[in-house]
């Protein structure tokens, strides 16, 4: 399509700048900018017919402004969306939301809330919010500062808002989705109006996700003109929010075959850690350090076994496996597609409401109860206390969630290992009301994944973990037990990039001797200076207890310095006691090494995690 001068009032420089604009623009900005300067009473009167029918361009005679006005579309709402992603799935999803409503003509502000500057609150009229919930019920790192103030007396009346909440959790935890509902009470108190009702999405959460796109879709299309109305819209919207890239993904695993697989502890150990070479070829899947490989477990054929023997169930009998209607035997059901592991509260309550059982009605009605019986139980303890459960087979199976994929660091660089994924994972083995007990992937990868076999898996991008764009800029790891995983594939890349800059990796475990994992790598990094220095901490070599936070104390003053140069702080590894303890030693080191008080400190931490200078990794 070509703009001519000599049909048109536009000079030549005019005409070049159209027919250079015209090409880049969608249908929907093309519709949006028809709307605006019609509407506008100093603009010719400019009908765009390439919109829709790839036309040429023409000029329409001017006409009186006020005629336009009355046939003209409204101007696009404004909507801001805005993330909060400890892992990524948050802000793929609020991705998938921006697009999906720029394409419905509507004009679209994404923003992590780490970004994200409070003061601008007042100025919004339709804001989204979709946010994960880490730990016990915390927000994410990116999230906390904007999180505090929307929670302090800061806030301000926000009457002329109208809002929705898309929360992201896990049903096993107790404070299940509870970020954004705190997010959704919050805004409400401020005054806020809902724009359509918040969803909490479990970790299967295709479904949940999709209606409430539907919902903020048909919400958002009032005084739109023709954008984001009508079903097709809706359906667009629905199948946006699960939308992935084509190829092998999370939705559409691949099948990797398992290359190697060896114990990395040592003859003696307490622990058994699993090095697991994956073969990615043909797969066309790519990673960066820091990124995650998911693996869809198995359960146990051994509970499997005894969960439908229990319940007097029929191992071959055809069954649901998803919403389609597709039916599988029992077995498969049970083995493959359903999990039967994890005890939750809304699980519990819906098979009370199904069994005959009066016990189970019991426990279910009594909080306390409940509570206490979740943990350390699974599906096969519940069989035996309280059943068998006199439920058909096809009415259990459809009563429980999808299998959830495990997410494991990845422990290897693909610069260096083209077609290769490594994995370092710990066993999971333990006693609890009379039965022992298992980590259902870390077990299968143990004992039911020799080499030559194969794991369904997909990457999972984690955009909050990553190496520094500058190669000079130190690095600071600490990483004890498997938390090591990702700084392996952190120097893996350094080292084939060339990298200058300095690193210091803090690695713990039980023992020197059976536990020190890759220690034949870091020494030879060390030996080159792919890795600057190392502070190693093995808590049962002598009687006190020593861990990676005691060593950080002794080099207080040197991990002062290296913040001080600039350096990137990553933490990776469990949670609940680590990750919390090594977070309070830092702020105590910053504290009395930097002459700061307790809320300066605290402060000088928050302002690194928005620097992106204090990145985490834990679960």
């Amino acid at each position: 399509m070509q703009f001519h001068v000599t049909n048109s009032p536009f000079n030549e420089e005019q005409a070049d700048l159209l027919n250079r604009l015209l090409p880049t623009l969608t249908p929907s900005q093309k519709l949006w900018l028809g709307g605006y300067l019609a509407a506008s009473p100093q603009a010719e009167a400019i009908a765009l017919p390439a919109a829709t029918t790839g036309a040429p361009l023409a000029v329409a005679p001017a006409v009186e402004p006020a005629a336009v006005v009355a046939t003209a579309p409204a101007a696009p709402k404004e909507v801001t969306v805005l993330y909060g992603s400890q892992t990524g799935n948050a802000q793929r999803l609020a991705q998938n939301l921006a697009r999906t409503l720029e394409e419905q003509g509507l004009v679209i502000s994404l923003a992590s809330m780490r970004d994200f500057k409070p003061n601008g609150l007042k100025k919004l009229t339709h804001l989204l919010i979709l946010v994960s919930t880490h730990g016990e019920g915390d927000p994410p790192d990116a999230a906390l500062p904007f999180y505090e103030f929307l929670h302090s007396k800061r806030a301000p009346k926000l009457e002329q808002l109208r809002f929705s909440v898309l929360g992201l959790g896990d049903t096993s935890y107790e404070f299940y989705c509870q970020t954004g509902k705190d997010f959704d009470k919050r805004l409400e108190e401020l005054g806020g109006e809902r724009l359509a009702s918040r969803a909490d999405c479990d970790v299967d959460y295709d479904d949940a996700a999709s209606e409430w796109f539907r919902e903020v879709v048909e919400a958002l299309k009032d005084n739109q003109g023709q954008a984001a109305t009508g079903p097709a819209a809706q359906e667009a919207a629905a199948a946006v929010a699960v939308a992935e890239a084509p190829g092998y993904s999370r939705t559409h695993p691949f099948e990797a075959e398992i290359l190697e697989n060896l114990n990395l502890n040592g003859r003696g150990s307490a622990q058994e850690t699993r090095h697991i070479e994956l073969s990615l070829e043909g797969s066309n899947l790519q990673y960066e350090p820091g990124d995650a490989l998911g693996i869809y477990p198995q359960n146990h054929p051994e509970l499997v076994e005894l969960l439908i023997r229990e319940n007097g169930w029929q191992a071959d009998e055809l069954v649901p496996v998803n919403k389609d209607g597709d039916e599988r035997p029992l077995t498969e059901a049970l083995t493959s597609y359903v999990e039967i592991t994890v005890l939750t509260k809304p699980l519990l309550t819906k098979l009370a409401e199904l069994s005959s059982s009066i016990g189970l009605k019991k426990l279910v009605a009594n909080e306390a109860d409940l509570k206490a019986y979740l943990s350390g139980r699974d599906l096969l303890d519940v069989a035996q206390d309280f059943g068998p459960l006199g439920l058909p087979a096809r009415q259990f199976v459809g009563a429980l969630r999808k299998i959830p994929a495990r997410l494991y660091s990845i422990s290897s660089s693909y610069k260096a290992n083209p077609d290769e994924v490594h994995l370092t994972i710990r066993t999971v083995r333990y006693e609890s009301n009379g039965r022992s007990r298992y980590g259902v992937c870390s077990v299968q990868c143990a004992e039911r994944a020799a080499a030559g076999e194969s794991l369904p898996v997909y990457i999972h991008q984690n955009p909050n973990f990553k190496l520094p764009a500058d190669g000079d800029t130190p690095i600071i790891m600490i990483g004890p037990g498997t938390g090591v995983a990702p700084f392996r594939a952190f120097l893996q890349e350094r080292e084939e990039n060339g990298d200058a800059g300095k690193s210091w990796l803090f690695f713990g475990d039980q023992h020197f001797h059976t536990d020190f994992m890759y220690q034949t790598e870091w020494q030879q990094w060390l030996k080159n200076g792919t890795l600057t220095r190392m502070d190693v901490a093995f808590s049962r070599d002598q009687e006190e207890k020593i861990y990676v936070q005691h060593r950080m104390k002794e080099q207080a003053a040197e991990l002062v310095n290296w913040l001080k140069d600039g350096a990137y702080l990553y933490v990776c590894g469990d949670e609940k006691r680590m990750a919390n303890d090594v977070h309070l030693t830092l702020a105590e080191i910053i504290e009395q090494e930097g002459g700061m008080s307790p809320d300066e400190a605290s402060a000088y931490l928050t302002q690194l995690v928005q620097d992106r200078r204090y990145q985490r990794d834990i679960y």
